[in-house]
């Protein structure tokens, strides 16, 4: 965590994190103004403060919990903010501010790239511009692709105007892993359960989003290059593996189900199955109604909910690469090692202790915001659990308590939303009072544990 602080004209002094978490803030809080205007809601009416912040929060943070239909309820004007959030909440603000920056021909100075760093967790300050160029090459690319595939395939299904708005949102909701959709009723993709097309699309622009932008551009430049980076072979086979254990999960639990998949043909089984387990990496699109799935396989969604996506992307969650050390970290001291090796590597002795922070924190983030919903809303542990997972994955999926959380729970939920999106260590670190480095160490005692 860097150290340097960055000042402002009025004599602050901020650091990264903190940058970041106002940063995140003021776009949020500039959306909820919009949303809240008459000309955002299809009726010409005000949208109340609480419903508009609910919405902004869950736009920038690319979550998808909605209190209210983004189909029916919000003008196209208020669709198309939301479109803008989720743009600016999937890229970043100083992703987008850089990129102003550099079109503009102004020097990118060394706090603007301390920030980028943080915001993308980079490692070095080392090519963090040529990334941030790259992440909008990449991104404009990967959802041009899909919003034209998906614009081609509504053509005969809408008029021109609203098959190319319908596929540009879906895309862009898609590869942001937002999980906002337009279909209405609060449906989600439920009734594109058999669409090879619309799922296939879907789910590539959610684990292409959900693979993080510095894997992807190792992936463009891997014929310029010897091999992958240690840190891609961990993101990309855990990112497999959780999709093949998840869809394996699913069709298992779910295919004698008959609220689900139940009666269904096998082809349509295994399609269902898999979307369902890529999802919840913190897309939070649906195609099986999640209310009705058993409790064994809610309790499994909201455990990939916790580990979400990979790290530097649009998605949420403690990281892939959070949960592989920490499970790397306990064999290692099953088997007596001191150092946690993988792929022929020793990984820095500061990874495990960070692992250990960002999982501790966001555990008891979601503990703690799960009590008070119980305290405060009176429903069953499991949807509640569910919530507040989704929320802090900034997933999207929900049971179906969204629309009947009071204005507590609803700001509760905002909360949880906005520090699964910034990250639960940066939030710690920006508040804290950070302290130097005491070179005086204190005589060893050890205590027992386990």
């Amino acid at each position: 965590m860097q150290r340097l602080k960055l000042e402002l004209g009025l004599g602050w002094r901020l650091t990264p994190p903190q940058v970041l978490v106002i940063g995140f803030a003021a776009v949020i809080l500039a959306g909820t103004f919009l949303l809240t205007l008459p000309i955002s809601s299809a009726t010409g009416r005000p949208t109340p403060f609480i419903n508009a912040l609910f919405t902004a929060t869950s736009a920038v943070c690319v979550t998808g919990l909605v209190v209210v239909d983004t189909a029916t309820y919000w003008s196209r004007f208020g669709q198309v903010v939301i479109l803008v959030l989720i743009q600016i909440g999937g890229l970043g603000f100083m992703t987008l501010s850089t990129l102003a920056a550099i079109l503009l021909g102004r020097r990118i100075m060394l706090h603007q790239r301390l920030v980028i760093q943080e915001a993308l967790n980079q490692i070095s300050l080392e090519g963090v511009v040529r990334l941030v160029k790259a992440v909008v090459i990449v991104t404009a690319v990967i959802e041009g692709t899909g919003a034209l595939l998906l614009t081609w395939h509504w053509w005969k299904l809408y008029p021109p105007g609203e098959a190319i708005f319908q596929g540009i949102f879906h895309a862009v909701s898609a590869f942001c892993n937002a999980g906002f959709d337009l279909k209405g009723d609060f449906r989600s993709l439920t009734s594109y359960r058999t669409d090879i097309l619309v799922n296939l699309v879907m789910t590539f622009l959610i684990i292409l989003g959900g693979l993080g932008f510095s894997v992807l551009t190792e992936f463009i430049n891997w014929p310029h290059q010897r091999s992958l980076s240690l840190h891609a072979r961990i993101v990309v086979k855990t990112t497999l593996a959780l999709i093949i254990v998840g869809t394996l999960f699913i069709l298992v639990v779910e295919s004698y189900n008959p609220a689900t998949l139940a009666g269904r043909s096998w082809s349509e089984k295994i399609l269902a199955s898999y979307f369902q387990a890529v999802t919840p990496r913190t897309a939070g699109f649906n195609t099986l109604p999640i209310a009705d799935m058993r409790p064994a396989s809610l309790f499994f969604i909201i455990l990939l909910m916790y580990i979400g996506a990979s790290p530097g992307g649009t998605g949420g969650g403690i990281k892939t690469t959070t949960f592989v050390t920490l499970a790397l970290s306990v064999a290692a001291t099953i088997r007596g090692k001191n150092r946690v090796e993988v792929g022929g590597r020793s990984l820095p002795v500061s990874t495990v202790p960070k692992s250990l922070a960002i999982a501790f924190l966001s555990l008891a983030l979601v503990v703690g915001v799960t009590i008070a919903l119980l305290l405060s809303e009176g429903q069953d542990l499991l949807p509640t659990l569910f919530e507040a997972t989704s929320a802090f994955g900034t997933v999207g999926l929900s049971m179906g308590l969204t629309t009947q959380l009071s204005a507590l729970g609803r700001l509760l939920i905002t909360a949880l939303m906005f520090a699964g999106r910034v990250g639960p260590l940066t939030i710690a670190v920006a508040v804290a009072q950070r302290q130097r480095e005491n070179h005086v160490h204190f005589p060893e005692e050890a205590i027992t544990v386990g």
